[in-house]
């Protein structure tokens, strides 16, 4: 537990930047189309459950949550969705992939603070080309040292990488938005685990907060990260 803290992750979507946001609103015109055939929490039900279903076969990301999208249009219509609606649906991912990255408060402070002094590296999952896409685009890329695109966020996953990005999970910290991902799995891990909370959060990645562990902390936002850094040397 006295080992020196060397490396800093970065999770990237709701940490760095916006992106549940796009997904509650494109849910939301989901619910819209479907209305005739199905209430609205009884319609969300189907698709959280066709999104748990489907992360083996497609992974995280704007893609998955299209093709669940469609397959739930299929079922609560008994496979009666008119192709105009489905029709909407690929262009609603269509525009998802293609809205411009809006970056969160104090991300880049946040990277670049941390940056001066220790090893960074983003640790995202997702499709890869579209977290690809949003990193060159949100101008940050340049700022880290490593970048993990990984298919999910485990304790085993963060030992290998902070194996390989540095001294090991022991001298790692891992900062992101998700409690189940980036702050559990890490701890469980052997790393610091930091909670920068977002406000929307994707059910999937809700998790009990290790309140009383010794290596979770937690800031309203990543304006205080650096002080955190230094405060525990």
């Amino acid at each position: 537990m006295d080992s020196k803290l060397t490396t800093i992750a970065f999770d990237a979507d709701d940490t760095l930047w916006h992106n549940e946001r796009f997904f509650q609103l494109t849910q939301a015109h989901f619910a819209q189309l479907l209305a005739d055939h199905a209430e609205r929490d009884h319609l969300m039900e189907r698709l959280l459950a066709a999104e748990k279903r489907n992360i083996q076969h497609y992974g995280y990301g704007i893609k998955g949550f299209v093709l669940s999208m469609i397959e739930t249009a299929i079922e609560v219509t008994e496979d009666r969705v008119p192709a105009s609606v489905i029709r909407q649906l690929i262009d609603a991912g269509q525009e998802m992939l293609a809205h411009p990255i809006e970056l969160l408060p104090y991300a880049r402070e946040a990277v670049e603070g941390v940056a001066e002094t220790h090893r960074v590296i983003l640790i995202t999952k997702g499709d890869l080309i579209d977290q690809e896409r949003k990193l060159a685009q949100s101008g940050l890329g340049d700022l880290f040292d490593g970048v993990e695109i990984v298919s999910e966020k485990t304790a085993e996953t963060y030992r290998t990488i902070f194996e390989q990005h540095g001294e090991g999970p022991l001298s790692a910290m891992m900062v992101g938005n998700s409690m189940r991902s980036d702050v559990v799995a890490p701890i469980n891990a052997g790393c610091w685990g930091v909670h920068v909370p977002h406000g929307l959060v994707w059910e999937i990645e809700h998790a009990e907060t290790p309140s009383h562990h010794p290596r979770f902390r937690e800031l309203s936002d990543l304006g205080g990260l650096s002080d955190l850094v230094r405060a525990l040397g």
